[in-house]
């Protein structure tokens, strides 16, 4: 029992082995198929030339085997015919009701036999042939009727025919020397003195056969030759297409990889000559837009880092006098008192824009620098939010911070992820509508994450991937109430990209909106998904429902549909946040 055990788990083995090298050899297949436009080309056509070649072969053979068996029963009649003569000649004075008729029967044929050997020219038409002579009227049983001949090779139904008077014939195979031989059997009514016999003549198919035999083989063998030939020449012909766009495509992605000299090769005058000629003119008009956008961009740097540079020194000056202002406000009137602070309220903005500037010229430049340490995440993002929390309780919106019990060890820069965090919940704050703002702390082996959740006004659809461009803005007619400057995301996006990272944002019209910030534990980590997953569509759950439970480590949360929520308090255990990654969007 155990040996057959064993054994049935070897096959079990052998053939899941053998399952898997077959899909994984079909899947090659399909790759390769879908890849290569010359190889279905080349299939395709032998598919289409095989079903032509086997309908033209099929009819060749037809039409070749149907002049073959017309020819030799022409010259199976016309052999009976003459044969007929000398038969009657012979059977004049042969009486069926005597005795001793299968003798004179036998002679008969002898005598058939030998007046028709000396007609070469039939025979060599017609073919060698065994006659047969019965008399199909006696009153005995089948096997039993007079006869001479191999009369059992005869056909019955070719017999019932012939002695209703008619000439027949019939193909029939017989059995002669323990082969199975195909013969013409043509049948006709011969007179004798009292009443009419029966004549057979048998003609073999052999030669019939044999040429059969070289005309298929010579079918085949021609249809292999044609198919290979056309597929060499299928081969051919589409290798003269798909080489040009293949290099077509190949030179396209070096463009795109940054070779803006890249060009192709034009050779002749032909269709493929003018399509490698129009791609050379649209690289070259490609190399001359990138280089005035190249030209452009490099100005507006400039020109935004010269002027956020020379705004600094009279920014200082108006400044001090501010400050000065300020001090002495209580001296003036309630008007100027008033105007006094709105002056340096306006400074404060005023030179939050300048280092904004000055930062995105820097990030522009590619001189940012990264001061990473060993630091505390969940400690980091604590003090931002701290830091915007006097702006949310004057706003009226509660900020409800998870996850931040527990240490969450990274490699960063402190000052950006701060910055970050702050830029993220100010946002919420101003987009809230009062409703509270949830800040979810999560890590796992490989990255750490930060989730900021509103519950406000939302984003509209495709406006997610619009947030982090520069000055924009959702609906500007919007009163801000941190004072932004319209570069806090931008900045954001880039901060989290100079660590390796992304942060990317998800929003519904009445359902609020989330940014998610992801980092690497350590910068030169590659990252592969995140901690927090975004909200689904259409997936947001009721303030109070997630409460009870406590978060898991490195759990996902999902959030259940039921209506509008006014926000949130904690993600749980049961929830999940069901959204896709993306990459610094």
């Amino acid at each position: 029992m155990n040996v057959w055990a064993r054994r049935g788990r070897v096959w079990r083995r052998r053939v899941a082995r053998a399952r898997s090298e077959i899909r994984r050899r079909w899947h090659r297949f399909e790759l390769v198929w879908r890849r290569s436009m010359q190889l279905r080309v080349v299939v395709s056509t032998l598919a289409l030339s095989s079903a032509v070649v086997f309908v033209l072969g099929m009819v060749l053979q037809t039409q070749i085997t149907n002049r073959l068996l017309e020819t030799k029963q022409t010259a199976a009649v016309a052999q009976v015919e003459s044969s007929l003569p000398v038969l009657e000649r012979e059977l004049t004075a042969v009486d069926p009701n005597a005795d001793g008729v299968p003798e004179q029967l036998a002679a008969a044929l002898n005598r058939l036999t030998t007046s028709v050997s000396g007609q070469s020219t039939v025979d060599s038409v017609a073919g060698a042939f065994d006659p047969v002579l019965v008399d199909g009227h006696a009153a005995a049983q089948r096997r039993a009727q007079p006869s001479a001949g191999p009369i059992e090779d005869v056909p019955e139904g070719l017999r019932r025919f012939v002695e209703r008077g008619q000439l027949a014939r019939q193909i029939t195979t017989v059995e002669r020397d323990g082969t199975r031989v195909t013969m013409l059997a043509v049948g006709t009514p011969v007179g004798s003195s009292t009443r009419p016999l029966q004549a057979y003549l048998l003609f073999p198919l052999t030669a019939e056969q044999r040429t059969l035999s070289v005309v298929q083989s010579t079918l085949l063998v021609g249809g292999a030759v044609l198919l290979v030939l056309l597929g060499a020449i299928t081969n051919l012909v589409t290798r003269q297409i798909v080489r040009p766009v293949r290099h077509a495509a190949q030179t396209a992605e070096r463009l795109a990889d940054g070779d803006l000299d890249e060009r192709m090769r034009v050779i002749g005058e032909d269709d493929v000559a003018r399509l490698a000629e129009s791609f050379n003119e649209m690289a070259d008009s490609l190399k001359q837009q990138i280089q005035q956008l190249e030209e452009f961009g490099q100005l507006q740097r400039r020109f935004t880092s010269d002027v956020s540079h020379e705004l600094r020194t009279p920014l200082t000056t108006v400044r001090m006098a501010a400050d000065v202002l300020h001090a002495s406000r209580e001296e003036f009137p309630p008007g100027l008192s008033r105007s006094t602070e709105l002056l340096v309220d306006e400074l404060d903005r005023f030179e939050a824009l300048l280092g904004d500037l000055l930062e995105i010229s820097r990030l522009d430049a590619g001189v940012a620098e990264l001061s990473a340490e060993q630091l505390d995440f969940a400690e980091i993002v604590q003090r931002g939010v701290d830091s915007v929390r006097a702006i949310a309780d004057t706003s009226g919106v509660e900020l409800r911070l998870d996850g931040a019990d527990e240490p969450v060890p990274v490699v960063a820069d402190a000052r950006r992820i701060e910055r970050v965090v702050r830029n993220l919940v100010s946002n919420a704050v101003d987009h809230a509508e009062g409703a509270p703002v949830d800040i979810r702390i999560a890590a796992s082996e490989t990255a750490v994450a930060v989730l900021v959740r509103d519950y406000g006004v939302g984003l509209r659809q495709g406006e997610a991937e619009l947030v982090f461009t520069r000055f924009w803005r959702a609906d500007p007619s919007r009163n801000r109430r941190t004072g932004g400057t319209g570069l806090g995301l931008s900045i954001s996006s880039e901060d989290a990209r100079l660590h390796g990272g992304w942060l990317d944002a998800w929003g519904e019209r009445g359902e609020g909106s989330c940014f998610r910030l992801t980092l690497p534990r350590t910068p030169e980590k590659t990252l592969d998904d995140s901690p927090l997953a975004m909200p689904a569509p259409q997936s947001i759950a009721a303030p109070d429902a997630l409460l009870a439970t406590p978060e898991p480590e490195y759990g996902e949360a999902e959030l259940e549909p039921e209506g509008r929520d006014q926000g949130p308090a904690r993600l749980s255990e049961e929830t999940t946040w069901d959204g896709e990654l993306s990459e610094g969007r």
